[in-house]
């Protein structure tokens, strides 16, 4: 079963320096069909005006994937790691049993776009962990890479829960299959462009979830980006 889920129709909250849409309920926003996707339990689209950001905010007991689609981003934590996540990094923290952090665009003058992804870990309590890793999608377009795994396998980041997230550059008329690991569940999700998904027309912004499919077939119609979520 394929369900799609229109960007039109996600959650939307704007708070001067933030604009940002909600896959799921998250804060303010409450809607009792969209309250995560197996253990997909956040996706937000944000949008963070130059010089702005998150204040230092505890997390626990989740898996946290950041996603830069334009822009800088500024990671400081409790741990104490910092640097920048710019476009084609993947950034991965393991909150365990309780981590700090602050996220702020880096820019003075250029404004920041990102996706920020919450999952279900599969262990609670553990020591909290920090990685980015770099993933080569504007010079290896057209396929998927495994951006983050249980065991980090293809130089993935490993995390903390049974997903498996793929990201990939699509040029026109590219196309891609995958055939899913677990039982045939999964989220696609446009970040840009358009694609088709099962012959299922999807543009920037819109999301397909996956239900019971054995395998996903995707076009490319414009130049695109998506991450694709195999989940248990």
């Amino acid at each position: 079963m394929l369900s799609i889920r229109s960007a039109h129709d996600r959650g939307h909250a704007r708070h001067g320096w933030l604009d940002s849409y909600h896959s799921f309920s998250f804060a303010d926003y409450y809607d009792p069909k969209f309250n995560g996707f197996r253990n997909l339990h956040v996706l937000n689209e944000d949008r963070i005006a130059p010089a702005k950001g998150f204040a230092p905010h505890p997390h626990r007991d989740m898996e946290i994937i950041t996603y830069v689609l334009e822009g800088s981003l500024e990671h400081r934590d409790s741990l104490g790691n910092g640097g920048v996540l710019t476009p084609g990094e993947v950034q991965r923290i393991s909150a365990g049993r309780g981590i700090r952090h602050s996220e702020f665009n880096h820019s003075e003058t250029e404004p920041l776009h990102l996706l920020q992804i919450w999952l279900l870990p599969n262990q609670h309590g553990v020591e909290p962990d920090y990685a980015q890793r770099r993933y080569p999608i504007v010079d290896v377009p057209d396929r998927l890479h495994l951006a983050a795994s249980p065991d980090g396998r293809e130089g993935s980041l490993p995390m903390k829960s049974d997903t498996q997230l793929y990201v990939a550059r699509l040029n026109p008329k590219a196309a891609l299959e995958y055939v899913f690991t677990h039982e045939g569940f999964g989220w696609l999700q446009v970040a840009r462009g358009r694609v088709t998904a099962n012959e299922l027309s999807l543009e920037q912004g819109d999301a397909l979830a996956i239900s019971l499919e054995e395998r996903l077939t995707v076009v490319a119609t414009e130049a695109a980006e998506i991450l694709l979520f195999d989940l248990p």
